[in-house]
């Protein structure tokens, strides 16, 4: 997952609205976005080829994604999948800060990540290229393969297309899909400098990147409404920016589920658990 919008408690209608692409090499073995037989109350793509997932959420509303940290050079072969991270927080029932202070405590495990997680009160980010766990207040957030709201012009542009949309009264998916969809490339004097060198820079400055072994392979957009009601939509992609498949989900929060996992988390806290 390379790029993600998000606005928190920002929009009248909507606590949660996500809007997301995952850009990843063409040959990576992916399934789109579905519930998981073993895990049902699970809704998330699977990367097959390193385990886990890059963005799901849950019945109860729990919202998990990760994008890697860009730093060519600093990445070991071996190290742990940072899918597995979005995969556990979705499946547990810590709060977003103790899954988060856990992860920190591992984070030098990993090759360089962002992880965003959400439960019913809180909406959290860490990145182990950072100094620890924040908790986010309402508004709208950036993220890409640098920290959170990093000035990118892809992160900027987009940020300015998503909140445009936020203005209106009801959401609209397909506007969000299409800003996902834009591939016009940075201004050469707006490129950053993160050392893949400028030919790469630029093919990997649009929101939706299409290269020969490279680009987008899904946009997916996220939404929870003040009636408890989620939607779910995802474009797939393969080589050349073709659409290869649209999946659409709609269900209710499940709230019983919800508040139980929010009942377990303050016992366990008041008994010293973690």
């Amino acid at each position: 997952m390379c790029l993600i919008f998000v606005a928190y408690k920002y929009h009248p209608r909507y606590p949660l609205v996500v809007a997301a692409n995952r850009d990843e090499f063409y040959r990576r073995p992916t399934t789109a976005a579905a519930f998981w037989a073993e895990h049902p109350d699970l809704l998330a793509g699977r990367d097959l080829e390193g385990g886990g997932t890059w963005l799901g959420i849950s019945r109860s509303g729990r919202f998990a994604a990760v994008t890697n940290f860009r730093e060519p050079g600093n990445t070991r072969a071996n190290a742990p999948s940072r899918g597995q991270l979005v995969t556990e927080f979705l499946l547990g029932d810590a709060t977003p800060m103790e899954y988060l202070s856990c992860v920190s405590e591992l984070g030098a495990d990993y090759n360089g990540f962002n992880l965003l997680v959400r439960s019913e009160h809180a909406l959290c980010w860490y990145s182990n290229r950072a100094h620890g766990p924040q908790e986010l207040s309402p508004g709208v957030y950036a993220l890409s393969n640098h920290l959170l709201d990093t000035h990118w012009p892809k992160v900027a542009r987009g940020r300015a297309g998503f909140e445009s949309i936020l203005d209106r009264d009801t959401l609209d998916e397909n506007a969000l899909l299409e800003l996902l969809a834009d591939r016009t490339a940075a201004l050469e004097e707006e490129l950053p400098d993160t050392g893949v060198g400028p030919d790469l820079e630029r093919v990997l400055s649009p929101i939706f990147i299409n290269s020969e072994n490279y680009g987008t392979r899904s946009s997916t957009v996220i939404s929870l409404d003040n009636a408890d009601q989620i939607r779910f939509v995802e474009r797939s992609f393969g080589p050349a920016g073709r659409t290869t498949g649209r999946v659409e989900y709609g269900f209710p929060l499940a709230l019983d589920e919800a508040r139980n996992l929010n009942s377990r988390n303050v016992a366990q806290r008041k008994g010293g658990g973690r």
